[in-house]
This record gives structure tokens, sequence and C-alpha cells, in this order.
């Protein structure tokens, strides 16, 4: 989700990424996760659905997958995860420090968090807008009639400037009630402390899907801004972000191209479609200019799926969260799911 409003804070962590930066390009982040063995991946504290422990205690979820597909192709082994959970205010000192190799955290891409903050975004995985949920029982039907509400909102993201911006533009006043994590806005919500809970649209209906009765509260059909999200990285070493960037891109490729985690094995090696091969790594060098494995995109598919695949089994219309891939279809469906061509 999110940017920060305090320009100082943007500052102090844009010179310590490019310092980081910096540091991590001279070793190379590629040579330090393989010397290491294991991925060091930012996620969020605990949003059902994107990214929390199961009963197990193993981390799950959409933004999960994408953290296991890289280390998949670089390691070899989906499960060599050091999950680091973090907040909208610790996420991005976390990456800038070099604490985490790449944040995958629900994160909206923004001028500012991707120029002034030294951060390289490498692409999308979730087309998503803020929105507002609240009781039903307090028989709102429509954002535009929250006037002096008191609103829970986490602070360090894009949510506060949009809700400011929102109530402005309508000349409607609320009350902030700032929070940290996912975790308490849900207790602080469900404790009457707010009468409305305000977030990307998909995060509402990922909290929506953990209460006891979800029936009992409603997402507002308004929603008031773009919230592109999708994994980071640091400025500075571009043959780290190219790995991150285009295992993401194998992802989507694979859905649009009918490679699944079930066929992957066998299709590369038996299909006429020159796409699919060089995906694949059964034709062409394209693992060799990542300094990886032919197999790195196969390897990684075969461990969490296609795009489509990580998208159903998480938070698709089969699950409790039940969002309809909407925007986040591919572009052959009407959606502005695309990857950039495999050769």
């Amino acid at each position: 989700m999110n940017k920060s409003v305090f320009l100082g804070t943007l500052a102090i962590a844009g010179v310590a990424a490019g310092a980081a930066a910096a540091d991590g390009h001279a070793g190379g982040t590629l040579a330090q996760v393989q010397e290491r063995g294991t991925l060091n991946c930012g996620v969020a504290t605990g949003l059902t659905g994107f990214a929390s422990p199961d009963a197990n205690g193993e981390w799950q979820g959409f933004d999960v997958s994408v953290c296991r597909a890289v280390a998949a192709a670089v390691l070899g082994d989906p499960s060599a995860v050091e999950f680091v959970p973090t907040t909208g205010q610790t996420r991005f000192t976390a990456l800038a420090s070099g604490e985490i190799d790449m944040l995958a955290r629900n994160t909206t891409w923004t001028f500012s968090r991707d120029v002034d903050l030294s951060f390289e975004f490498v692409g999308v995985n979730y087309y998503d807008g803020q929105g507002f949920m609240v009781p039903r029982e307090l028989g709102v039907s429509s954002a535009l009639e929250l006037d002096g509400a008191t609103v829970c909102i986490q602070t360090g993201t894009t949510t506060e400037l949009n809700l400011a911006d929102f109530f402005a533009t309508n000349n409607m006043s609320y009350e902030p009630v700032p929070i940290e994590t996912n975790a308490e806005a849900q207790q602080q919500y469900l404790a009457g402390a707010c009468d409305v809970y305000t977030t990307d649209a998909s995060g509402l209906a990922a909290t929506r899907a953990t209460f006891e009765d979800p029936t009992a509260h409603v997402v507002l059909p308004e929603i008031v801004s773009k919230e592109p999200l999708g994994p980071l990285v640091r400025h500075g070493d571009n043959d780290w972000g190219d790995i991150v960037r285009w295992t993401l891109n194998a992802l989507i490729s694979a859905e649009e191209l009918g490679v699944t985690s079930t066929n992957v094995g066998e299709i590369g090696g038996s299909t006429d479609n020159p796409e699919i091969r060089r995906l694949l790594g059964t034709e062409g060098d394209l693992g060799a200019m990542l300094g990886l494995d032919a197999d790195w995109a196969a390897t990684a598919i075969g461990a969490v799926g296609n795009y489509g695949e990580i998208f159903e089994r998480n938070i698709g219309e089969s699950t409790p969260i039940g969002l309809a891939r909407g925007l986040n279809a591919q572009w052959t469906d009407g959606g502005l799911l695309y990857s950039p061509p495999f050769r």
C-alpha cells in the first residue's frame, strides 16, 4: 500500500537506500543470496491471502508466492526463504539497509518511492485501489456519507494522503485513528474505535474474510485511488532487479501461454511454440543472461504455479477472500496483466 507523506523521512530513507544500493552492487545481491543460501524477503506482518503464517507456521499467500518463485529461480528451492515481517513504517528501512533482498508487501508504486527513496519497482502483481469498509449496522451505502466519521488508517502509507484528498475534495471532515498493522486495524475496527477502516480494496476483502460474520460488514463501492502493487528492490543492482522482474514476468507469461505447475515438466520439450521453449530454457540462453540455470523459470513455475494458479489458490473467487480477476485478468481477457516477450 502506500506512501509516507513526511518528506523528511523520504529524504533520509532515500540517502540510506542509495548507500545500501552501492554496497549491494559491489558484492552483488545475487552472489550474496547464493552464498547465504536463503532469500531474505520482506512481507506484511499478516494479511490473509497475501502473506500470513498458516497453522504450522509456514508463510502462505499471494505475495509469499512471489518470494518463493524468486528463491526457486535463484536457489532451486522455494522453501529457501527467510520471511521478514514489515509494517508500513519499517518496510522501506528494511530494504534500504539491506536487511531484506526484496520487498513483496502489497506496496504501491509511486513517484517518490521510485525516485526519492531510490527503489526499483520490478512490475505490478496486483492492480488495486483504496476503498472503505463499515459495519452494516451503520446503514451507510456510500463513502460520500462518511462526513464526521472516525477512520482507522495505517501510518506510513499512501492511504493517508488519499484519505485526506478524498474528504477535502468532497468537503467532508474525519477523525483519523492511526494504527501500525492490519491486525491492529482489525482489532480497533471490531472494537468500535473507528467507524471506518480504509486501505486497498484487496486488503479490505482479506480482512473481512477473517471476521466471525463477514456479512455484518460492507465494503463501500467507491474506489478513490490507483494502487499498482508490486515487488521492489534497491536501486543500484540492476542484475538483481532483472532477476526479480523477469521471475514475475515468467509467472505472468506462463499463464498466458498455458504453462502450469502440472505441465511445466514436459511442455518445454514437446511444444513447437518458440516463446514457451525460450521461457522454459529448452531453446536459447535467457537463463545465462541472468546468471541463472537454463531452467530457472521452469523451476519457479513448477514450485508456485503460474500467475493464475497463484491468484486462484490464495485470493480468488473460490477462496473466502473471493476476489474476481477484474483488472488483474490477462490482457487477452480484457485485463491489464501483460508481460514483455521472452526473446
